[in-house]
């Protein structure tokens, strides 16, 4: 290093001069000491590798549907649950994909006309924009921004459910005010650069709560009694399908998660492999949940209502709030850019004024989980009417409508992957996915998903105070002598 160096000569022609040397030395540690603190911050708080990608779409996937997925499993009965959950997951990994080519030629042609994004976030509804159009933009705009505002929402509502397992002196509503504060502190993270550490640590923690609700459900076995008679009624089966379709259709953050990477072209097969690791989170833990306690599944949307009180559930629930934390500042960071954009502050470099301006994104969040505080059949609702247009039918119209002229074809930045043999596969299986969805999970789903969402606040009503919690213990009377 160049300052050693120079103690080192002065030294040889001065050997002498102590004060030289010491100042010399003492400017040399200041330096490693600075180096080493850049190394630590970037370690914990730039992240731009495939990695990092990697590890923010796998922890942004599965977070509080984890737990709701053996109520789904009740709903749909075993076989179909398994057979749900792979086929969306592979159906969710190829929207994904069309979504990530579709922003590398939204990029690339915005590059050749020198378009500079070094102060810009690039997001879904601009893609759809450059490519399609305003009204593509509108459309695209309005659906994403709802689906991640209802995503927010389930967050914070997952929060007070599952504290409510350890603490229930507070009903869930309560809970609900506390950890609405506690979460709009993510208003302070940047951008997705900066949830290196956050997201290695989330996918950490659905980890260990996967594979702790897995081995306490056999540890327990199967309950006396315990039926497994589902499907028993369409309107549980579609509700539980969409939940499903919800749980695989968590890439409304795609483009910011890719904008964040140094190389986005290396994007193109993350969320398939993230979503081959999720599996081996979210089949063992619902199939192993569903065996063991099957039909009382119906009545608690939350596995931990169910398990056994123990330290293990405890470190799963503790655990868990910390990951909706984290996933809550996922769903939130896109409607932070946008809400910037409109008000002109997103080129600000002030962390602190930026945190101010997005603070009114997160009252109407904390508002709507007081309102709607149904954990289970939100998810469900939400994936039917949001998640299938935003995720799953919106990329591939887009990625058809995008190609449709042969100029596009040839001059794209993306060719077709390797498996898919020409374009006009690529228009058969958009087809397919999009007629699909619009069917089963827009359709049916929507239909059976709000049918159930309707019943819950006939039986509970708006504001409940405490949803699906067991009655209270009557105290002992005292014998009169």
């Amino acid at each position: 290093m160049l300052p050693q160096k120079q103690a080192e000569e002065a030294i040889v022609s001065n050997p002498n001069n102590e004060t030289e040397h010491d100042g010399a030395k003492e400017e040399d540690n200041r330096h490693e000491e600075d180096q080493s603190i850049f190394r630590v911050k970037n370690l914990l708080w730039h992240g731009g590798s495939a990695w990092d990608a990697w590890f923010s779409c796998a922890s942004n996937q599965v977070a509080q549907v984890l737990l709701t997925l053996p109520y789904s499993f009740s709903q749909l009965g075993m076989l179909s649950g398994i057979l749900f959950q792979v086929f969306y997951g592979l159906v969710g990994s190829w929207t994904a994909y069309l979504i990530s080519v579709l922003y590398i030629e939204y990029r690339t042609r915005k590059e050749k006309e020198n378009v500079n994004f070094k102060n810009h976030v690039i997001q879904w509804f601009e893609v759809l924009d450059g490519l399609l159009g305003p009204y593509w933009k509108a459309v695209g705009l309005a659906f994403n921004c709802t689906f991640l505002l209802f995503g927010s929402v389930i967050q914070l509502i997952a929060c007070a459910s599952n504290i409510y397992y350890i603490n229930d002196k507070l009903d869930k509503r309560t809970w609900t005010y506390i950890f609405g504060a506690c979460c709009a502190t993510t208003v302070f993270i940047p951008s997705f650069h900066n949830y290196r550490i956050w997201s290695f640590l989330g996918l950490g923690m659905t980890t260990y709560t996967a594979w702790y609700m897995t081995i306490a459900a056999l540890v327990h076995g199967q309950k006396d009694g315990a039926t497994h008679s589902a499907p028993t009624k369409l309107v549980l089966y579609f509700t539980g399908a969409t939940n499903i379709l919800y749980t695989f259709g968590g890439h409304a953050v795609t483009v910011e998660i890719m904008h964040a990477m140094w190389k986005p072209q290396k994007f193109k097969y993350i969320y398939l492999i993230a979503t081959l690791y999720v599996f081996t989170l979210t089949l063992p833990s619902a199939s192993a949940v569903y065996w063991a306690f099957g039909d009382e599944l119906l009545n608690h949307s939350n596995a931990f209502s169910l398990l056994p009180k123990t330290r293990w559930r405890d470190g799963a629930v503790i655990l868990m709030l910390i990951h909706q934390f984290i996933t809550f500042g996922f769903a939130c960071t896109p409607l932070y850019f946008v809400w910037e954009k409109v008000i002109g502050m997103h080129d600000t470099k002030s962390i602190c004024m930026r945190a101010l301006a997005r603070l009114p994104v997160v009252i109407p969040i904390w508002f709507l989980a007081i309102i709607f505080p149904f954990l289970g059949p939100i998810n469900s609702s939400v994936g039917a009417l949001l998640v299938s247009l935003t995720v799953y039918i919106i990329p591939p119209l887009a990625h058809m409508l995008t190609y449709r002229k042969a100029s596009a074809r040839q001059n794209a930045a993306e060719k077709p992957p390797r498996f898919m043999p020409s374009w006009t596969a690529m228009y058969a299986l958009n087809i397919f996915v999009v007629g699909w969805v619009l069917v089963v999970g827009f359709g049916f789903g929507g239909w059976a998903s709000m049918t159930n969402f309707i019943r819950q606040i006939n039986t509970f009503g708006l504001f409940a105070k405490c949803y699906q919690c067991k009655p209270p213990t009557p105290t002992p009377t005292t014998a009169k002598h």
